[in-house]
């Protein structure tokens, strides 16, 4: 239950802090964050959390994650379903604080897209399903592999959540313009139902990309670099 708990902060965490960021300070006038603004809170969330709770559950925080761990010989299938939920609960949770802070804005009149991620026309900038299918693929893939590079045990101890996080925010700036990051089902559910519309349709995408991503990289993994 502790590594539960762990994950629904965690997940918490990193929705209502990277996706707060986009919604309340990418674009403040004048003083506004941006991309890499943005990309750097992602990479913080996960970093502070890492270090918070990642000695409890191992700080996954995202289901691709726990899919990709487990390809690669180091979660066990009985935990998945678990861990997914958990995942899923503190996303939701966050997304909603999110919902209230927006709503109870003076001159608030509509969410917007409020963080959620999307292609085509819901793309930041126009790119197509095809790309978004690559980007969310690849970027997961090598998210997995620094994650199960960082924590092997032949890895210097006590900075895999630098190396993580660090990552996380590299990812972010590649991808912002392209599908506006997901490589997290549970981060791109909770904005989605949210937002509604056409970016619940486009949902799947963002659930079988990042873990068909994970996988691969767990099965890349645990074949040629886990053992020596």
């Amino acid at each position: 239950m502790k590594k539960l708990f762990a994950e629904f902060f965690g997940t918490f965490w990193l929705v209502f802090g990277g996706c707060g960021s986009a919604i309340f300070a990418a674009g403040y006038p004048d003083l506004g964050i941006g991309f890499v603004g943005v990309s750097l809170a992602f990479g913080l969330t996960v970093l502070t959390m890492a270090y918070a709770v990642g000695h409890i559950s191992g700080g996954h925080f995202n289901p691709a994650v726990s899919f990709g761990l487990w390809a690669g010989g180091k979660f066990e299938t009985k935990d998945l379903a678990g861990y997914i939920i958990a995942q899923l609960i503190g996303a939701f949770v966050a997304a909603g604080a999110l919902y209230l802070i927006v709503t109870n804005k003076t001159d608030f009149t509509s969410l917007g897209g409020f963080a959620a991620n999307g292609y085509g026309d819901l793309s930041p900038d126009g790119y197509s399903m095809t790309a978004a299918l690559i980007a969310e693929f690849l970027l997961t893939m090598f998210f997995l592999l620094i994650i199960l590079g960082s924590t092997n045990e032949r890895a210097p101890k006590g900075f895999a959540p630098i190396a993580i996080g660090l990552g996380l925010t590299l990812i972010h700036l590649i991808s912002i313009p392209i599908t506006n990051t997901s490589v997290n089902p549970a981060r791109s559910t909770s904005q989605a139902i949210f937002a509604g519309g056409e970016f619940v349709g486009q949902l799947w995408l963002f659930w079988v990309a990042p873990i068909a991503g994970a996988i691969v990289a767990g099965f890349i993994h645990k074949a040629l670099f886990d053992k020596e």
